[in-house]
C-alpha cells in the first residue's frame, strides 16, 4: 500500500468513527457533528476544511437553539470537494480531530460545543488566524500548550521548535535565494540561510515579484498565536507563511 496522505486520512476516518460510535446505543447530535467532521477529511485545502469542520457543528447548535452555521459551511459538509491536503497539514488535522473526540468526556452539550470549537486551535494557528480563548473547563480535556524550552533552539518558525534562535528578538532578516509560485499564486521562498517558507493557503495577499531572487531582502517576523509574517524590503505586501524546511 502506498503511504500517501489520502490513505492515512481514510484510516483516520475509520478509526475515528469507531472510536466515538463503538459504545453508542443511539446517535446524539454530537455524534452527527463528529460524523460530519470526519467527512471533511476529503477536502484538500485546509482553510476550506476548517470551514467544513465548523459547519459540521450544526446538529448541536440546532439542539441548543443557537444561530445556524452559514449555508456555505453546511454545503461543504454535505458535499465536501475532493482534494489532497498539503503533507504538513495532515498531522494538524489529526490533532484537531483527536481533540474533538476527547471532548466527548464532557456531559454538558454547551461545554462540548465550546470544546469542539477550541479543538480547532492548532489549525487556526497553522493558517495564521486569530485564536479563541479556552475556558478553564476545557483545560482538562484538550492538550495544554507546551511551554517553551529553557534554552532557545535553532529552527525559527518550525512547529517543533517554537522558540526563535534570536532569543527575545521578534524578527529575522535574510537575503532570498529563490522563489516560485504555485498554480494558485501562492509562493515558496528559499532563503540564503537554507530555510524554506511557504505562503499559507488561503492568504488573500499575492506577491508580484519579478526581479532575480538575490535582489530581495526578506524580513520574517512573529505574528499572532505562533504565526509568521513575511515582507520583502521595497515591495508591497505582508504575507502569512509557515516554514517547511
Amino acid at each position: 500500500m502506498h503511504n500517501d496522505p489520502m490513505n492515512r486520512i481514510s484510516i483516520a476516518i475509520a478509526l475515528g468513527l469507531l472510536a466515538f460510535t463503538a459504545g453508542a446505543a443511539s446517535a446524539r447530535p454530537r455524534d452527527d457533528v463528529l460524523s460530519g467532521a470526519f467527512r471533511c477529511a476529503a477536502i484538500g485545502d485546509s482553510r476550506t476544511w476548517l470551514d467544513c469542520y465548523y459547519g459540521a457543528a450544526q446538529p448541536v447548535r440546532a439542539s441548543l437553539g443557537l444561530r445556524p452555521v452559514p449555508a456555505s459551511q453546511t454545503r461543504l459538509v454535505a458535499q465536501p470537494p475532493a482534494g489532497i491536503p498539503a503533507a504538513g497539514d495532515v498531522p494538524v488535522r489529526d490533532e484537531v480531530m483527536s481533540s474533538a473526540v476527547r471532548c466527548t468526556a464532557l456531559g454538558d452539550e454547551r461545554q462540548w460545543l465550546d470544546c469542539y470549537y477550541a479543538a480547532a486551535q492548532p489549525m487556526r494557528v497553522r493558517l495564521g488566524l486569530e485564536g479563541a480563548p479556552r475556558t478553564p473547563a476545557l483545560q482538562t480535556i484538550l492538550p495544554a500548550q507546551a511551554p517553551p524550552p529553557a534554552n532557545p533552539a535553532p529552527g525559527f518558525g518550525m512547529r517543533a521548535l517554537p522558540v526563535s534562535p534570536l532569543g527575545n528578538a521578534d524578527h529575522l532578516s535574510v537575503q532570498m535565494a529563490s522563489y516560485s509560485f504555485d498554480k494558485l499564486g501562492w509562493f515558496t521562498v528559499t532563503l540564503r540561510n537554507g530555510q524554506v517558507w511557504r505562503q499559507v493557503n488561503g492568504d488573500t495577499t499575492y506577491a508580484r515579484w519579478k526581479k532575480p531572487a538575490g535582489t530581495y531582502q526578506v524580513r520574517l517576523s512573529k505574528g499572532f498565536l505562533g504565526s509568521y509574517n513575511l515582507q520583502v524590503r521595497g515591495e508591497p505586501g505582508l504575507f502569512k507563511v509557515h516554514r517547511i524546511q
